[in-house]
């Protein structure tokens, strides 16, 4: 029997992507159960049956502080047990927009020595943070992403590459934040290239030249950074949405296709970032 991997999908206090995460889960191959952080956080609903956790997107305590600080907050008072022993056996995490801005704020991306648990400092255990968008508003629009030239060759090699890039080198997704550029240290993207933690870059597909520039890179994200894990590649963040494309007519332009393509097609390209993800689970955590 091909069993199922189980995806937590959390949702609770602004979070609006919750159905759309869940329903790309299962299009790509999960079992996917959506949780409201209040059942977690009461004990009501426990972490330990599930190979997976998704964080969506939305506007978690309507980013008041600023986007995915509270939730942060949240995962690293109410949850930090549970979460600790989640990424000790292995399992996976993905970030998505807002839920990409949580895990960064709480600590739990980059982490590249690892995760700090103990410290209650975020100037401790936060590396980096996603500032506002340089253009000053809220970027509505689809973008080109690429997984770095170091990652494509090295993509089928042993190492921490996340499983989340192993369908997709590139691929055009939605973005839609205001709070998206990528910023840490030079030292500490430094780090983060060295440990293969880059997952995808903002792309030109026209030019062809190395950096994205303005509207490519709809944020200013230093290095065109749109997506990272953790050194162990098991924890997954990016600001773009693959779970909002999730069928082939969510593209913009869907007549880019030949019609016995569109014919053929039966998911949206984003489905198969997903899928890396629930794969390894199939393979390695059931």
């Amino acid at each position: 029997m091909n069993r199922k991997p189980r995806v937590a999908v959390l949702t609770g206090d602004g979070i609006n992507c919750e159905v759309e995460m869940a329903y790309a889960f299962r299009l790509a191959g999960a079992q996917a159960d959506i949780i409201h952080l209040t059942d977690l956080f009461n004990g009501d609903r426990t972490l330990e049956p599930y190979q997976m956790l998704g964080l969506p997107g939305g506007f978690h305590a309507g980013d008041d502080l600023c986007s995915g600080k509270v939730l942060a907050n949240q995962l690293r008072t109410k949850l930090r047990e549970p979460l600790a022993e989640f990424v000790e056996d292995g399992k996976l995490m993905i970030g998505i927009c807002n839920g990409f801005q949580a895990l960064v704020r709480a600590g739990m991306l980059p982490a590249t020595d690892g995760i700090d648990w103990k410290s209650d400092d975020p100037q401790v255990y936060q590396q980096a943070t996603l500032a506002a968008n340089d253009s000053g508003r809220f970027e509505d629009r689809w973008v080109t992403v690429r997984t770095p030239t170091m990652l494509e060759e090295l993509i089928d090699t042993d190492g921490p590459v996340t499983p989340f890039t192993k369908y997709v080198r590139q691929i055009d997704l939605p973005v839609r934040h205001g709070e998206g550029k990528f910023v840490s240290s030079r030292k500490m993207m430094d780090k983060m290239w060295s440990n293969r933690q880059i997952s995808y870059l903002y792309a030109n597909p026209c030019s062809g030249e190395r950096t994205a520039g303005y509207p490519c890179n709809p944020n200013g994200a230093m290095d065109d950074i749109a997506a990272i894990s953790d050194p162990t590649g098991r924890i997954f963040g990016m600001m773009p949405h693959p779970e909002a494309y999730n069928h082939p007519t969510n593209h913009p332009d869907y007549t880019r296709w030949p019609r016995e393509k569109r014919r053929a097609m039966k998911e949206g390209e984003g489905i198969a970032i997903l899928r890396g993800g629930v794969e390894y689970a199939r393979e390695r955590l059931l």
